[in-house]
């Protein structure tokens, strides 16, 4: 039971975490669409709400479902997701989805300032058309081999949700 539970807690500073779906409806993707995965790095300083928003302007325009993307290179599902995104491995899975990438130990008070919370990493939430983070979100991962693939049901059902989907 302790193995399970210390598999289940992910990343975080103090153990805590929790997953906080709230319905909410963002556009479906209109225009041509690529088929795979991109990560944005998001600049260092810039206003979280300000950069999102003009991100998800672009995204719309391109035909993608963003989602704002907080790890750290202390986070193991956060560094096996990312290398499997890179890697092209989530592409057929996603093939319009753009993160906006963050770093918690860089970002975390801009992150904050914008409304995205989390007690865990990986975060995975979906901005508002504001630019600030709507609380549809999920946190956290196992540790392991099986991280992206306890990551990806659980994001797919976030931007089904986004999407006004159920």
């Amino acid at each position: 039971m302790t193995v399970v539970a210390a598999l289940l807690t992910g990343c975080s500073r103090d153990g805590a975490g929790r997953d906080l779906p709230i319905p909410v409806a963002t556009a479906a993707p209109t225009a041509a669409r690529a088929a795979h995965v991109e990560v944005v790095a998001a600049a260092p300083g810039e206003d979280v709400a300000v950069l999102v928003r003009r991100e998800l302007e672009r995204a719309r325009a391109d035909g993608r479902d963003l989602v704002v993307y907080v790890g750290a290179s202390w986070c193991e599902p956060c560094g096996r997701f990312h290398r499997a995104a890179a890697a092209g491995e989530l592409d057929a899975t996603f093939p319009t989805l753009r993160l906006i990438e963050f770093d918690l130990d860089r970002d975390e008070a801009r992150l904050r300032a914008a409304g995205y919370v989390s007690a865990m990493i990986p975060l995975f939430a979906a901005p508002a058309p504001d630019g600030r983070a709507t609380g549809l979100q999920l946190e956290g991962s196992i540790k392991g081999d099986g991280a992206v693939a306890q990551i990806t049901p659980r994001l797919l059902g976030m931007l089904k949700r986004a999407r006004g989907g159920g």
